[in-house]
């Protein structure tokens, strides 16, 4: 059970930054091939929060002296200020998919999370975008040249993650090549924005006491999947941010191709 629990924290941190799609990942693996099946249902989607809230430690983390000068400047020297501009440019951007996932997450989790090649086609097809957008948008732009009209493009465009496969990270990076973004700052810009859209998540589901009832039965299981997805989730920060410096994103397309094509063939054999 353990060994399944550290899979699913590694799953967690790795696919919560590369352009993958943790919550796509997250079911195939648990739901199609049975990593953390044994686990009841209310345990398990206690632990995709516990999991979600490791990978915001590790933005937390990383980012820690980012986020106190964006705050600090933001709310004394306003949207002047480069740092300051990048604070507003967030909250823009965190509300198109704040409001659409109190209007419609319940839906998506009742219709899609159990529709294994609808998630295998996101895949797919993101993977194609997500190239697309990176090989031939010009960048031309870092965060000195964005505007509000960007942040909110952005902001739109994670409203599609909600659905699992298209991929946070990979849409809002998607999205900010298509702005002309250079990818560094459209990458730095996703790991900025995910830290509100995770963190209003966890805040609203911690708030249910199942939830909390599940965390307190189950500790050693949870504090683990949240030490592997904060480490793991760390250490692909990392790894992104020097990789896309001299390298584009085909590797994650032909990944993504490969697991939905995959995923089709099994659910399709069961």
């Amino acid at each position: 059970m353990f060994f399944q629990i550290f899979i699913l924290g590694l799953i967690q941190g790795i696919a919560e930054f590369l352009p993958i799609s943790s919550s796509a990942h997250l079911i195939i693996f648990r739901d199609l091939f049975g990593i953390g099946s044994s686990m009841g249902t209310d345990i398990a989607l206690s632990f995709d929060i516990a999991l979600h809230f490791g990978t915001l430690l590790a933005i937390g983390i990383y980012f820690f002296k980012d986020f106190i000068v964006m705050i600090k400047n933001g709310f004394t020297k306003g949207p002047k200020d480069k740092e300051g501009k990048l604070l507003w440019f967030i909250i823009v951007a965190t509300i198109p998919a704040a409001i659409a996932g109190v209007l419609f997450e319940d839906v998506i989790e009742n219709m899609i999370r159990s529709n294994f090649i609808l998630i295998a086609l996101a895949l797919i097809v993101m993977g194609i975008i997500i190239y697309l957008f990176d090989k031939y948008m010009k960048q031309n732009k870092d965060f000195k040249k964005m505007n509000y009209l960007d942040a909110l493009i952005i902001g739109v465009s994670q409203v599609f993650a909600l659905i699992p496969g298209f991929s946070r990270s990979g849409t809002t990076i998607a999205a900010g090549r298509a702005r002309g973004l250079n990818r560094e700052d459209a990458a730095k810009f996703s790991f900025y924005l995910s830290a509100p859209v995770v963190l209003g998540a966890v805040v609203l589901n911690i708030m249910d006491k199942s939830v909390i009832t599940a965390i307190a039965n189950n500790a050693s299981i949870f504090i683990i999947g949240i030490l592997v997805a904060f480490i793991s989730g760390l250490l692909c920060i990392e790894f992104l941010l020097k990789y896309i410096k001299n390298n584009n994103f085909k590797i994650f397309m032909y990944y993504r191709i490969f697991i939905g094509i995959v995923v089709i063939v099994v659910t399709l054999l069961k």
